[in-house]
């Protein structure tokens, strides 16, 4: 194996290794207290297996998430309400309606700041105290507040998707609009470009590294901010409502699965970037 294919699955072995004698150690005094009451003998083994099968697991063995996983997401209708792909798509289209909003937002005001410096000095550090308010504080005053004007379903959870993404996008955008040295703003000086020629033949280009890294950042958190949208509210569907249901009915397995769903939606957000920024670099004369 080459690139870091390898590193990657060895990590992942580790994980998965580690993973399990986790669950035998949380799991063991509940597959104890199960034997003593059935008044059963039991082995090592017998421990082992009871520990990595029970049905509500202080922590599921990775094969239990893998089969609640095939079971929520390749043996329903996507169009189930049991069905992990259905919750998955709820949550995914508020993140990503929040994550364009959150885009526009972010690169509109690090324009305006790189240009006009006088919002440098009093817009940046009211964007970056934005950031100092936790989230779970102000997710529940949004969806109320929105709901009391009748703006409910995916609007209010994108909202808390923007107010995460601008952030990032907005701070990557003003390091990458200022990334052009000093001699280079000369230069465009003496061959006297307008603002707008220095913007777009100089800043713009130069800050699309900067751009693609926050895009990373901020995709994989718009996801995070769509399901903390979904929790104060009691959501009936979204990747948080089952991460609701399963935390009220102490269903376990369905946690991490919906946990799983999420982390694989969020890095593949990040993957398509990816591949768009590579798309983007080619077009731009990057070398491969």
């Amino acid at each position: 194996m080459s690139g870091t294919a390898g590193p990657v699955i060895a990590i992942l072995i580790v994980i998965v290794a580690v993973w399990y004698l986790a669950a035998i150690a949380l799991n063991a005094p509940t597959a104890r207290d199960a034997f003593a009451r059935a008044d059963a003998a039991y082995g090592p083994l017998d421990l082992v297996t009871a520990t990595w099968s029970q049905e509500r697991p202080l922590l599921p063995a990775p094969h239990q998430i893998a089969g609640e996983l095939q079971k929520s997401v390749f043996g329903l209708s996507p169009t189930s309400k049991r069905s992990l792909v259905y919750h998955g798509w709820v949550t995914l289209s508020a993140a990503l309606l929040g994550f364009g909003f959150g885009t526009v937002i972010g690169i509109v005001l690090a324009v305006l700041i790189v240009h006009v410096k006088t919002l440098e000095k009093s817009l940046m550090p009211w964007i970056i105290s934005s950031q100092m308010v936790p989230i779970l504080a102000v997710a529940p005053i949004v969806i109320v507040v929105l709901g009391s004007i009748g703006i409910r379903g995916t609007v209010p959870k994108s909202l808390i998707s923007t107010y995460l993404c601008f952030f990032p996008v907005a701070i990557g955008m003003v390091k990458g609009l200022n990334s052009p040295d000093v001699l280079a703003r000369d230069l465009m000086r003496t061959y006297s470009a307008t603002q707008a020629q220095t913007f777009f033949k100089l800043r713009l280009p130069a800050s699309v590294p900067f751009l693609f890294a926050s895009l990373k950042v901020a995709a994989a958190i718009s996801l995070i901010g769509a399901i903390v949208a979904e929790l104060p509210t009691g959501a009936q569907a979204g990747l948080g409502a089952r991460l609701l249901a399963g935390s009220y009915y102490g269903q376990t397995v369905q946690i991490w699965a919906a946990l799983i769903a999420a982390a694989v939606v969020a890095a593949g957000l990040v993957l398509v970037i990816g591949l768009v920024e590579r798309a983007v670099g080619r077009l731009m004369g990057a070398r491969p």
